[in-house]
């Protein structure tokens, strides 16, 4: 619940201050675009690191469930009765595999995973929203409950599930829904 720090405004002669505290608990947000309508689907994932877990799992398998049931997400958002394959473009995220993953490929067979090479997150469209979104949710933030910092990722992610043509201009597609096509 640390804020991501970045430039701010302040008064001149003046050092603006944003307070912190010791506490290393994290929300993993999952995301997937569709590059062709700008719809967004996510599943947000909190983690207290100071509490021992009672489950025994280790994060990457506590991951490996999460990411499996955005999949599952996924496959409610895209059936496989209008849609013949849904293709998630992933990193090579340890939590990106592993028995839940296969699990939910084997469940929703229409779902297929392209793998990028390692270390070019550049190639990622789904990259191109976490700065905006982080700015608009977390930036100069002090949240006192995982819950708030909850509810500001969720604020942020229902921004941009209002708005597909600003995910679109972010993820530089090219389609705009409200031109026609010629042949």
């Amino acid at each position: 619940m640390v804020p991501t720090l970045t430039a701010t405004l302040g008064l001149k002669g003046e050092r603006p201050v944003i307070a912190t505290r010791d506490c290393k608990d994290v929300v993993h947000t999952f995301a997937s675009a569709n590059v062709t309508t700008g719809a967004v689907t996510s599943r947000l994932y909190g983690s207290r690191t100071r509490t021992r877990r009672k489950d025994g799992l280790s994060k990457t398998k506590r991951m490996q469930v999460a990411f499996a049931h955005h999949l599952l997400d996924v496959a409610r958002a895209y059936p496989a009765a209008q849609n013949r394959e849904v293709i998630l473009v992933i990193d090579n995220a340890p939590w990106h595999r592993g028995r839940p993953v296969d699990w939910a490929l084997r469940r929703y067979p229409h779902l297929t995973l392209y793998r990028l090479p390692p270390y070019s997150p550049q190639l990622q469209p789904i990259e191109r929203l976490w700065r905006p979104l982080r700015q608009r949710a977390t930036h100069n933030v002090l949240f006192d409950e995982m819950t708030e910092l909850q509810h500001a990722l969720r604020s942020g992610l229902g921004y941009y599930r209002a708005r597909p043509q600003a995910v679109l201009s972010l993820l530089g597609s090219p389609w705009n829904p409200t031109q026609s096509v010629e042949a």
